[in-house]
């Protein structure tokens, strides 16, 4: 995961676009505020470590308005349900 979060942070300081050919659509706006520690305190909770469906799941709730937010449901709504799953399923841990 902190890998990841690593990859999306150099691709956001335009390191190279072959870097994150693999990289869901979205998933390099994260990290602008999602920190990629999950020890460094905020607001707004770091991914590190949250699964799959738990991420896909709450990127729902703030896309339907079960979740009220100002930012997330906003960003959340210009995805489609496969695209979530996709950045969900990018940003979670790697199988074991």
């Amino acid at each position: 995961m902190l890998y990841r979060l690593l990859v999306v942070l150099a691709c956001a300081l335009q390191v190279g676009a072959a870097q994150a050919a693999d990289m869901p659509p979205g998933v390099s706006s994260c990290s602008g505020c999602h920190s990629p520690s999950p020890s460094l305190k905020t607001s707004i909770p770091s991914l590190v470590g949250r699964s799959a469906p738990e991420i896909a799941g709450v990127m729902r709730e703030f896309k339907s308005g079960a979740r009220p937010n100002t930012v997330m449901g906003r960003i959340a709504k210009g995805f489609g349900d496969t695209d979530i799953d996709a950045m969900a399923e990018w940003l979670s841990p790697p199988a074991k």
